[in-house]
């Protein structure tokens, strides 16, 4: 009998030997000198790794027809709007494209107050901009508006 586990471990093998295929071109280094490679192989590996133990404790799942797909259009407008963000994400750039991402997920998908959700968007985008431009110096995408 198909459980619900062996569809999701073999969807995520699959999606583990996507990013092992796709990071070969990239130099992986040694261990004590890490290159770009690496960490695309290290996370293909261990996806691959734990799906797999997923599989062997399939059994445990419930049956894949029993599944309720009440939620699949919540799921839906979550990921075209991150889709979304993700193809404005080199233009708009970091800060508009994540604040409006975060503003669109909690008024559209999750209902939440508009307000609350605005303020909520823009302090978690500002704090994660300067979390990782000025504490960890990574610059991020400044789009067309130059911020």
């Amino acid at each position: 009998m198909l459980r619900s586990d062996h569809v999701t471990a073999a969807i995520c093998i699959a999606f583990g030997a996507a990013i092992f295929a796709t990071s070969t071109d990239l130099p992986t280094g040694a261990w004590s000198m890490p290159r770009a490679g690496m960490f695309p192989k290290l996370l293909a590996g261990l996806i691959i790794g734990l799906s797999l133990l997923l599989l062997v404790r399939a059994r445990d799942s419930a049956p894949f027809a029993d599944i309720d797909w009440g939620d699949l259009g919540h799921a839906a407008r979550v990921a075209v709007i991150t889709m979304a963000a993700v193809a404005a994400y080199e233009t708009v750039g970091f800060i508009v494209t994540m604040t409006l991402m975060m503003f669109i997920l909690l008024v559209g998908a999750e209902r939440q107050n508009v307000f609350r959700a605005g303020l909520y968007s823009v302090g978690v985008t500002l704090l994660t901009y300067y979390l990782f431009t000025v504490a960890l110096k990574t610059p991020l995408e400044q789009g067309i508006l130059k911020f």
